[in-house]
């Protein structure tokens, strides 16, 4: 009954504030039909529907445990799962609800607004919509979002935008701290019997500042369309580490062998995943998983999501450990060295010319094993 009240309102307020929605459906609706069936048909996915044993049960560390377990833990899931969720972590409760208010008030403006005008006094570039390069509906993303560089000085609140300003601030600082304390133990980790192999590699972690991240505000509008849609189509961070904040509507999934998982929404959890930089530079004893977000038929989604990223000019070079588990030689790098902008410009080059993105494919070494292994 509660379910079937929440979609009465989504619907509602999709009809009567027609107006601040983007014109997905008529930008691309050629590809919505064009597409015979369900977008997700041939997948072997799990659903929020499905039986509780096949739902996607993430790793769920508490990081007011102690110490040694919670590294232990974060390193694990890391290295298995590429994504889990932290609860205790940090990131007032009260402070995410307030972004989230913020953020529904944001995109409630008019289309023409946000599209015409900044965000408080972030770029115009800030506000994204779609998929521009789309050519077919697998490489569309049914959303639109503020991707927010965390370069401006804070501000003093004086007014409802300077309010939404802070709030943006406070969230984007909490979770920086956040993202750098769990990258930290990981780094850590990879280090902790390799330290004085002479490779002189530098502490990639402190290249992370804050001033050097991003924060994006999501929305997913719902999509009716018989094919479905894909809210965020399937794809790994460019980053080094994201961490997440959801609301309760659901539809975020990630790859897992030959499924895609579906990850229920946790209340008071964070979701944190590792990216493609963390990848490389861990030479795969970390995994940036592929993932993606279904567009729901009735409900919209909001989500919030902090990157951490490292300046441009930082260099990733594959950690290697002095042994393997099983105490032979060190394995052998399998990736390029690079820096953060060469791999930023590569995925910019890829998608304006194929549509797609390729990201560690461009990097790795011939010969360095399969990208993704199964489970």
């Amino acid at each position: 009954m509660q379910a079937s009240a929440a979609m009465s309102s989504t619907a509602a307020i999709m009809n009567d504030d027609d107006d601040s929605n983007p014109p997905l459906m008529a930008t691309y609706k050629h590809l919505l039909d064009s597409h015979p069936r369900r977008l997700d048909a041939d997948d072997r996915t799990t659903t929020m529907d499905d039986d509780q044993s096949h739902r996607c049960a993430l790793p769920v560390i508490d990081l007011q445990h102690g110490e040694e377990q919670c590294r232990a833990a974060i390193v694990h899931a890391a290295s298995e799962w590429g994504f889990f969720q932290v609860t205790n972590h940090g990131v007032p409760q009260a402070l995410l609800d307030e972004l989230h208010e913020a953020q529904v008030a944001v995109f409630r403006r008019p289309f023409q607004r946000k599209e015409r005008e900044p965000l408080l006094d972030f770029s115009p570039e800030s506000y994204r919509w779609g998929t521009p390069t789309a050519t077919r509906l697998e490489q569309l993303s049914w959303s639109e979002a503020y991707h927010i560089p965390m370069t401006t000085p804070p501000v003093t609140a004086t007014s409802s935008g300077d309010k939404t300003r802070l709030v943006i601030e406070e969230v984007s600082t909490a979770m920086s701290k956040l993202a750098q304390k769990l990258a930290g133990i990981l780094v850590a980790d990879l280090r902790g019997d390799s330290d004085g192999d002479g490779d002189g590699d530098e502490d990639v972690v402190s290249r992370c500042p804050r001033s050097t991240c991003f924060l994006r505000l999501n929305r997913y509008p719902p999509c009716g369309a018989a094919s479905g849609a894909f809210g965020l189509c399937p794809h790994t961070d460019s980053d080094f580490l994201t961490i997440l904040h959801q609301d309760g509507v659901g539809g975020l999934q990630l790859r897992k062998g030959v499924q895609w998982l579906a990850v229920e929404p946790n209340p008071g959890a964070l979701i944190v995943n590792v990216g493609d930089l963390l990848q490389a530079w861990s030479n795969d004893r970390y995994r940036s998983v592929e993932h993606r977000v279904m567009a729901s038929a009735a409900s919209e989604r909001f989500s919030v999501a902090f990157f951490l990223c490292s300046a441009y000019d930082t260099l990733i070079r594959p950690r290697r450990r002095s042994s393997t588990a099983a105490g032979g030689d060190r394995p052998p790098p399998r990736y390029k060295s690079f820096t953060f902008g060469e791999y930023r410009n590569q995925i910019r080059e890829d998608v304006r010319l194929t549509g797609q993105k390729f990201g560690l494919q461009r990097f790795r070494i011939q010969g360095g094993g399969p990208l993704h292994p199964s489970n």
